[in-house]
């Protein structure tokens, strides 16, 4: 990590930015922290939005700590049977009809 003054940074602003690409850049005003300076560029909005929100690495922080987490293969292999098994869906007239039924509002 890089340690600049805010005048420092300040008159070369566009080389900081540069450098934080490559670099986290601390700012400094009056020799204590102020600021630190972190690279962005290539990254969807979306992303940037939450790697900043302290709501969305709680949860993260919480998910990690659920016993009922599944690792990516588990859940590869669960929508790999899912997809696999016949559907057993009614089919034709018949289920139509039913989900007409299930559509219209109740009379009362």
């Amino acid at each position: 990590m890089r340690v600049l003054a805010i005048r420092e940074a300040k008159s070369g602003l566009s080389a900081t930015l540069e450098d934080a690409q490559r670099e986290r850049i601390l700012i400094t005003r009056n020799g204590r922290p102020c600021a630190i300076v972190i690279g962005v560029e290539g990254r969807d909005l979306e992303d940037v939005m939450l790697m900043s929100n302290p709501r969305f690495w709680r949860m993260i922080e919480a998910s990690r700590k659920d016993p009922r987490t599944y690792s990516l293969d588990e859940v590869r292999a669960h929508f790999a049977a899912a997809a696999a098994r016949p559907t057993g869906g009614r089919s034709g007239k018949r289920a139509g009809r039913t989900q007409a039924r299930r559509a219209r509002p109740s009379r009362g």
